[in-house]
């Protein structure tokens, strides 16, 4: 059997397809957010005086860094509403148990970024806002934070594109998103390299331009100084500076 390029090509014009990506896309968006909600508040409890805030802080990183995201999903869809009947309603779609089942997860190692931004901080900016007369709020919002996502933006570039890639899993809860798009199409003709080639071709383009993202979200963050100071030259006279 030999590659048809008519089929390749039918299925990347294919809306189907299109709307899969779509779903897999908005999936890792609404994840990432909520990862990053979540794994702020365990960060703060990993760095608080408080030992209860750590201990549980702890637990909620090594409890779901040890536990596989797919065991997560299959919980969320399966078990849960046979425990919680408010899940058995019409609201509670695949996209939504999805997104939430990925997010608590990667919120689990999106801590640990945003922790080791964090405390790459010196401790001397914080001393700073408090001298002028800035509330700890204040200071971690004016003071520590702009530059903790300077540090913390590239890995999270990277959690987002893994993202992506593991919105595949919610294949197993009936998420009709880009891989299992390219599946139903491949259990009814069975040709295989047309179908997950389209598919390739639509991850490929997705990570592509999620880089292109990156890196211009990179450049807005990076801080370089303005003015660069001017040494005069050892020719000029005693008394000659430099000019502005």
């Amino acid at each position: 059997m030999e590659f048809d390029i008519g089929i390749f090509v039918q299925q990347l014009v294919n809306p189907s397809y299109l709307y899969g990506a779509f779903l897999s896309v908005a999936v890792a968006v609404l994840a990432l957010i909520l990862a990053t909600a979540v794994g702020f508040a365990v960060a703060m409890g990993r760095t608080s005086q408080s030992r209860i805030a750590q201990g549980t802080a702890g637990f909620y990183t090594w409890f779901f860094r040890a536990i596989p995201a797919l065991l997560v999903l299959l919980i969320i869809w399966n078990a849960l509403p046979q425990l919680l009947p408010v899940l058995r309603q019409e609201w509670f779609t695949p996209f939504i148990a999805a997104f939430i089942g990925l997010g608590i997860v990667e919120a689990a190692f999106m801590s640990e970024i945003i922790r080791s931004a964090l405390l790459s901080v010196d401790d001397g900016q914080n001393l700073a806002g408090r001298a002028l007369g800035m509330s700890p709020a204040k200071v971690m919002l004016k003071v520590v934070l702009p530059q903790a996502i300077r540090i913390a933006l590239p890995p999270t570039g990277n959690e987002f594109i893994g993202l992506v890639k593991f919105s595949s899993l919610a294949s197993v809860i009936s998420l009709q998103e880009l891989l299992t798009t390219a599946q139903v199409g491949v259990n009814i003709t069975f040709r295989y390299a047309e179908y997950y080639a389209a598919a390739i071709i639509y991850y490929l383009i997705i990570v592509s331009l999620l880089t292109l993202l990156q890196n211009y979200v990179e450049k807005k963050f990076l801080w370089t100084s303005r003015s660069k100071s001017k040494k005069p030259s050892t020719l000029e006279p005693i008394g000659q500076g430099v000019h502005a």
